[in-house]
């Protein structure tokens, strides 16, 4: 059974969950602009892309961070935005009508009350979203993983932790090796690590990942967020240490 995730504490969601705040920003943006306009291929446009990009502040993808690789940004340069579209849409909060996205009812009653949609939001994107580099069965194959990774990371999280941390947990034989053969030998669990859970939990705003002075091939340390405690209740809250059998 999936861990549940139920907002409980008293905490800014918008400011901590750059998936959450994206999206309010896209509603919102819809419903005060008249819609979000797409281009012939049905992407958001550059006009649109700009203005997320300075606006949604999503670590890694600043305006600072985008137009430091691309003179112009089209929604392909900036991966969060094809989550919050399709997220957006999933849920009814936009819809498209010809070449714009337009608010619906309920992306309005969302906009009044986001806390009311966090634990439907973060369900889904957690645990059945499927990543434009992502199988459907390698999200389905995860699913019995995730109360194992949650645990393992609630309590590894707290004074930060690294995928190959958590690599050399879930694999023992790999302990003895110098960080860059773990790279080399575990590249597909890390990978996963990094982009099947790590990325979600950032995404969604539960972690955040430390990288002053790192860099691009540097892993940073990754914590809990306030957020963490407040919407999730595990077996490991009372440990302090945790093993894999």
């Amino acid at each position: 059974m999936l861990p549940e995730i139920k907002l409980q504490g008293n905490v800014d969601i918008a400011a901590l969950s750059p998936l959450l705040r994206g999206m309010l920003l896209a509603v919102a943006y819809a419903d005060g602009e008249g819609g979000i306009g797409l281009t012939a291929t049905g992407a958001m446009n550059r006009k649109f892309v700009h203005w997320a990009a300075v606006h949604f502040l999503w670590p890694g993808f600043t305006a600072e961070d985008l137009y430091g690789m691309n003179k112009v940004l089209n929604e392909g340069d900036m991966p969060p935005l094809w989550v919050v579209r399709d997220m957006a849409r999933h849920l009814k909060l936009l819809r498209r009508k010809k070449d714009v996205l337009l608010a619906t009812k309920r992306g309005r009653e969302f906009l009044a009350k986001p806390q009311a949609f966090f634990d439907l939001i973060a369900s889904d994107y957690l645990y059945s979203y499927v990543h434009d580099t992502e199988r459907d069965e390698e999200v389905r194959a995860r699913l019995r993983w995730w109360r194992l990774f949650l645990n393992l990371l609630n309590i590894k999280a707290r004074e930060g932790c690294t995928p190959i941390d958590i690599i050399k947990i879930l694999d023992p034989s790999l302990a003895h090796l110098r960080d860059g053969d773990i790279k080399m030998e575990a590249w597909e669990l890390r990978s996963d690590l990094q982009y099947g859970v790590f990325r979600r939990l950032c995404w969604l705003g539960l972690l955040y990942e430390a990288r002053e002075g790192l860099t691009l091939l540097q892993d940073g340390a990754f914590h809990r967020t306030p957020l963490w405690p407040a919407c999730l209740q595990l077996e490991s809250d009372t440990q302090s240490d945790i093993g894999v059998h």
